[in-house]
């Protein structure tokens, strides 16, 4: 009997501490805006500060350390408003803003990958996507690796949600409820092959710009 309650008690130990793993794992975005979403993006400023390479791939929308003020502004009013929380949009546009500062500072790298669609879905007026994509043609002359993947691109990957890649040791996926956080080397293991994939299909210097160009001429 003994014997059996140290067994339980371990066991329960155990699942106590995977549930809390879990907890931790995923975060609901309503959770984390409770107060608005400048916390949030303060807490992937440092993310990305303490990174030396930042792999991304999205399918949704421009990532935040590429975004122009407009454009974060308007996204961050639609998440906003589809949440129902607090409005700091301000004060969360100056925290997202600050993670450009790494492609021109320190010791970081970033590879990139967008999916042609994103340069044609409209967040905000014409004038704010114009803005934004004249502003990833000046991003494109940085070290940055900046990869686009053409609408008729052979997929040996299909589209995925948007995530990123810390070094080798942490993953961000976004999903429309939440981020998840991952450390497992098996499944940082997957996603780092999934973005080897990605890259093959993408398309990089004068071929991205003629997309881009493509894009912004189709706002007129």
């Amino acid at each position: 009997m003994v014997r059996w309650r140290v067994s339980h008690q371990d066991q329960t130990a155990d699942l106590i501490a995977t549930a809390r793993a879990v907890d931790s794992m995923y975060l609901e975005w309503r959770r984390q805006h409770r107060d608005g979403m400048r916390r949030t993006q303060q807490d992937v400023l440092a993310r990305n500060a303490a990174a030396r390479l930042c792999r991304a791939y999205t399918s949704n929308v421009i990532p935040g350390f590429f975004q122009t003020a407009d454009y974060a502004e308007a996204l961050m009013r639609s998440i906003t408003d589809f949440q129902g929380t607090p409005d700091d949009i301000p004060e969360a546009v100056a925290a997202r803003l600050a993670r450009s500062r790494f492609l021109y500072e320190g010791d970081h790298r970033f590879v990139v990958l967008i999916e042609e669609w994103v340069l044609r879905t409209r967040i905000g007026s014409a004038e704010t996507m114009a803005g934004q994509l004249a502003h990833l043609f000046t991003v494109m002359s940085l070290p940055s690796v900046l990869g686009i993947i053409p609408l008729g691109a052979h997929r040996n990957v299909w589209p995925l949600e948007a995530f990123y890649l810390y070094d080798d040791h942490h993953a961000v996926v976004e999903t429309l409820t939440a981020g998840i956080s991952i450390r497992q080397p098996r499944e940082l293991a997957d996603y780092a092959r999934a973005f080897t994939g990605l890259s093959r299909m993408a398309v990089h210097g004068d071929a991205a710009r003629t997309l881009l160009r493509a894009a912004i001429d189709a706002l007129e």
